[in-house]
């Protein structure tokens, strides 16, 4: 690794918009660590390996980003190796929809952990080393639902509500250290999760849209990859929605 090259964590980075933002990132020949939580290792291998064609020295951690602890051990591993993390990318998510009366606390506290406390986890187990060396960037990933709400997802909107409360506070607390933290807020994006939804749902959704289209996880990587940029550097506390207008 040269002294050149950014050390990048993206959590939920084996498929989707993570696997997306990680190959984004690939032009600049990056450390990059992708950490999962799949039950099996096909995605992040087949991720590593198009990481590797490009070039980049990439490696894949199963990590309960829900757990503090693991979180901890986790990060402290990385930066007693690695010496630094320049970037941090919070994308891990989940879904367990369903109408909020009907809606379990197991429900309820299964997604708040992993969508919205695994980014207290992982921001505050590296903005201590981005203190130290006075810069980073951490980009947190929401969801317009965040903003406008949903039916089912109640837990889902919360959590990613919530997100962009943290960011907000976090970005204020660091930006005299030359720490941006900044959130994307994706619409209906092509993913695995949007991909099983009934086809009426995503109708309804395809309707909503001004460009009348669902984005593509790219479309969210090369908004990850900009507000990572020395472009980027006067930015920070924002909520960028990439959504096909569906919020303005």
């Amino acid at each position: 690794m040269s002294d050149a090259s950014r050390v990048v964590v993206i959590t939920g980075g084996s498929k989707g918009i993570g696997r997306a933002v990680a190959l984004r990132f690939a032009v600049e020949k990056p450390r990059i660590i992708i950490v999962h939580f799949d039950p099996d290792e096909s995605a992040v291998r087949e991720t590593l390996r198009s990481l590797s064609g490009l070039g980049v020295e990439a490696e894949g951690h199963k990590v309960d980003v829900s757990s503090h602890a693991e979180v901890e051990a986790f990060f402290k591993e990385v930066l007693s190796r690695l010496g630094r993390v320049d970037v941090l990318v919070n994308n891990a998510g989940i879904v367990k929809d369903t109408f909020f009366m009907r809606m379990s606390e197991e429900e309820w506290d299964t997604v708040l952990r992993v969508n919205l406390k695994s980014v207290f986890n992982c921001t505050q187990s590296v903005i201590r080393s981005m203190i130290k060396q006075r810069s980073g960037r951490v980009v947190n990933i929401s969801s317009v639902v965040g903003q406008i709400g949903n039916p089912g997802q109640a837990n889902y909107a919360a959590s990613k509500a919530g997100i962009m409360g943290l960011s907000k506070t976090v970005a204020k607390e660091v930006a005299g250290r030359g720490i941006t933290v900044n959130v994307i807020a994706p619409g209906f994006i092509k993913t695995d999760m949007t991909a099983n939804l009934p086809e009426k749902v995503k109708e309804l959704f395809l309707q909503q849209i001004p460009m009348g289209r669902m984005g593509n996880p790219e479309d969210v990587a090369e908004t990850v990859y900009w507000l990572c940029s020395e472009g980027a550097g006067y930015i920070t506390g924002q909520v960028i929605h990439v959504s096909g207008g569906l919020y303005m």
